[in-house]
């Protein structure tokens, strides 16, 4: 595994070159702003990067339409999932952590928590599904299918924590103008949780 400074630089730049790009053409045809990318944990290459298609099909989170394209790669040039990373822009929900499980990843790292999802994206869901449905507000982030890992602590054990942590910010400034135009056009869009 790379050091943490290699891949909290990478993982950024991932979502900033190849997610936020799809993310932006996302949003304006009236999708959330969640995306996720897979990536070859020895090369930290990109795999498949996508983003939310609910208006498409509303179980087309990010993270599920990034396994969804991930499966439509030929078997025999489809890499193993254990061989992988998965990114997602945001922690994911219940449906996208059993999609991981089911898929076979033995990690995930995410950039925006749910409590940021909730207050800063206004996107409450994800927290209100734990709670309702499963009596939770959170999950374990260690167990004997996966470790998820917070991009934010990634940042801070590491060295060049300032560069990236400029990085990071930039990346939030950007996705917090996508969710301004989310949150003003979802009244047109057909996604049954808006």
């Amino acid at each position: 595994m790379q050091d943490n400074g290699i891949l909290a630089a990478k993982l950024l730049n991932v979502i900033e070159s190849d997610i936020l790009p799809l993310t932006e053409a996302g949003v304006s045809a009236g999708n959330k702003i969640f995306g996720a990318a897979l990536l070859h944990k020895d090369s930290l290459d990109t795999v498949v990067a996508e983003t939310n298609n609910e208006i498409e099909n509303p179980l087309w989170h990010g993270e599920m339409h990034a396994l969804k394209r991930f499966y439509e790669i030929p078997e025999a040039q489809r890499p193993d999932t254990r061989d992988l990373l998965f990114l997602s822009t945001h922690e994911p929900c219940s449906l996208c952590l059993s999609a991981i499980t089911w898929c076979g990843f033995d990690n995930f790292y995410y950039f925006f928590s749910y409590q940021d999802s909730r207050d800063a994206f206004a996107i409450p869901h994800d927290l209100k599904i734990l709670k309702e449905v499963f009596g939770r507000e959170d999950y374990q982030q260690n167990n004997e299918f996966w470790t998820s890992h917070s991009i934010s602590s990634l940042i801070q054990s590491t060295d060049n924590k300032n560069d990236l942590q400029l990085q990071a910010d930039n990346i939030t400034g950007r996705y917090a103008e996508l969710s301004e135009t989310y949150q003003a056009d979802k009244s047109e869009n057909n996604i049954p949780l808006r």
